[in-house]
């Protein structure tokens, strides 16, 4: 009820407001809701090793001081094939698409760690983007702390980019000073000539210092001793439209105006991140009172959560036919929240694997979801879980 007084009454609009719509796109299973959650500093959306988890657009809220950002969480961009292959909604096809047209800047996120996919954006997401040449865009590297061999990153900076950043010609130059022996730091300094009004403070995106790869993982035990690229000067030039002849042949994007390196999972360079986001906020009005995290209702957050522990611990294709069906939610007699939900599955075998030898895997899913709800709602959390074979 709280939540519900909260997303309908009017914002408490400070005097002078600021506020910046944020749309995160990326392949599925890149961090997008990890990053999110690490953004608004608790568990908000679905995290799974599973692709699409998230199955709708939503949005988090990031309230500081006379700041609001929105965080539109979408699903991973896919094919139409593949979302007929995991019976996803159509809505997961245009939701990306949908949050794009709200948003005033978009972060477009890499899992680094893959290295079937790292070196260039998927041609979903570069349709994505080149429909919107005209909203801002920065390239956020996620996962860099999995990676052995930091230089990767500037390969993947020249692939990603097209070898342009804000407006500029991408210049790698790399100095090697080989010792076998050696423990030292790999120096990853990407700088720019002439860097771009309201910049953050430059220990993060395309100036990174010594102590800012310190935190965002990019200190390595390498043979290298430094490694730098930098930016010659041109005159930034206004994104062109791209038809599909061109998307063909393009293995990044030439339009990003940052570049963010972190490691989404455990926090690290999140907050810079988060302090650049901040400050390339705008004036205009809040859209949610200082009180909201998120746009779901307490039983989509619910639904959510339960729905990502099924995806952990069910096979293959098995969890993406599962149907929630919530019979109980009310307060308990000392104050916790006590929540029964049905899970129905369409085959008895499906009912077996999720109730797992002597009840296993259901108690495993009810107990680490109920704690992940205590922590979501603040408050005590009774879930009793359910599986029956839908008729």
């Amino acid at each position: 009820e709280e939540q519900k007084l909260l997303l309908q009454g009017q914002p408490d609009q400070p005097q002078n407001p600021k506020v910046l719509r944020i749309a995160i796109i990326g392949a599925p299973n890149a961090g997008k809701s990890t990053l999110s959650n690490q953004l608004l500093g608790r568990k908000v959306f679905p995290v799974s090793k599973k692709v699409h988890t998230t199955r709708c657009k939503a949005r988090g809220v990031i309230t500081s001081e006379d700041t609001q950002l929105i965080i539109l969480d979408t699903p991973g961009l896919t094919s139409p094939f593949k979302a007929k292959r995991h019976k996803l909604e159509e809505a997961m096809l245009t939701d990306p698409f949908e949050s794009m047209k709200h948003a005033d800047l978009v972060l477009v996120l890499v899992d680094v760690s893959d290295h079937w996919t790292r070196n260039c954006l998927s041609k979903e997401v570069l349709n994505c983007l080149s429909q919107f040449p005209q909203i801002p865009s920065i390239l956020v590297l996620n996962k860099v702390d999995l990676l052995k061999n930091k230089l990767i990153l500037l390969e993947l900076v020249n692939d990603l980019t097209e070898g342009i950043v804000n407006g500029k010609k991408l210049e790698v130059k790399s100095a090697f000073n080989h010792n076998s022996s050696s423990s030292a730091k790999s120096t990853l300094q990407i700088t720019q000539a002439s860097p771009p009004k309201s910049r953050a403070p430059a220990s993060h995106s395309l100036q990174e210092t010594d102590q800012a790869q310190e935190g965002s993982g990019l200190d390595s035990s390498s043979d290298l001793r430094a490694s730098k690229s930098c930016l010659t000067t041109e005159e930034p030039q206004g994104p062109k439209l791209y038809g599909p002849s061109d998307l063909k042949n393009m293995k990044g994007w030439p339009h990003f105006q940052e570049i963010f390196m972190l490691a989404a999972l455990c926090g690290e360079e999140v907050d810079t991140l988060k302090q650049y986001l901040l400050m390339q906020a705008r004036p205009g009005p809040w859209e949610f009172h200082s009180g909201v995290l998120t746009s779901q209702s307490p039983q989509e957050v619910c639904n959510n959560i339960i729905r990502e522990k099924i995806l952990e611990y069910l096979p293959l294709e098995v969890p993406y036919g599962v149907i929630q069906v919530t019979e109980m939610w009310e307060e308990g007699p000392s104050g916790e929240l006590v929540i029964v939900q049905n899970l129905l599955v369409p085959r008895n075998s499906h009912k077996m694997m999720l109730i797992g030898r002597g009840g296993t895997v259901i108690s495993r899913i009810a107990q680490e979801a109920g704690q992940d709800l205590m922590n979501a709602f603040l408050c005590d959390v009774r879930l009793k879980l359910k599986v029956e074979v839908k008729s």
